[in-house]
């Protein structure tokens, strides 16, 4: 079966997952499409940490990413009736996660999360904040509650990585194994 899922990149640091995540997501036998939503902060973001170059790249390379503006309210992902099977917000702001979870969607990113969670489909939130507060921590509360998934951006390292590549890779091949593909993977003990 052929799925579409939704990309969203907000401003948090850590777009090096965003990137990592497409570039395996584009090698998917089974997706149709990748709606990929960048944020105006999370373009400056990524653009600072040498990432948003190679996104662009990804997105002009690959027939299944369609990009789509921050602010393109009328974008098949700000639909039900566009039937998305799943979307990943990498990285994630706590900004971001406390809109959602209050039903702002003032832009592209938070009204398809709203969307993907009233169709009770898979919201992955990458969270990229340290240390939380209070209100953070009520806030994944109460999106977890509503069927999101809170995924923090907290590499491991019992993989012993060589490099910044490997080490963010236990992070989007967990996001892959949540979103059902059979992506070779480090599992504990092989």
């Amino acid at each position: 079966m052929m799925r579409r899922i939704v990309v969203a990149v907000s401003g948090a640091s850590g777009s090096i997952y965003a990137r990592k995540l497409l570039e395996s997501l584009v090698r998917e036998p089974n997706l149709e499409e990748i709606a990929l939503i960048v944020s105006r902060n999370g373009e400056a973001v990524a653009a600072w940490e040498g990432e948003m170059e190679r996104i662009r790249e990804i997105a002009e390379i690959s027939p299944l990413v369609k990009r789509y503006a921050w602010d393109e309210m009328f974008a098949p992902p700000a639909s039900g009736s566009s039937d998305y099977d799943a979307m990943v917000i990498v990285p994630c702001s706590a900004g971001c996660a406390g809109r959602i979870a209050g039903g702002v969607s003032s832009d592209l990113t938070g009204r398809a999360a709203d969307v993907v969670l009233k169709e009770r489909k898979p919201l992955i939130l990458v969270l990229r904040e340290s240390p939380f507060s209070t209100i953070h921590l009520r806030n994944l509360t109460m999106l977890s509650e509503a069927g999101a998934v809170i995924v923090p951006a907290s590499p491991s390292f019992y993989s012993r990585p060589a490099d910044i590549e490997e080490l963010c890779a236990s992070i989007t091949e967990r996001i892959l194994k949540m979103l059902g593909s059979d992506s070779p993977r480090y599992r504990w003990g092989e």
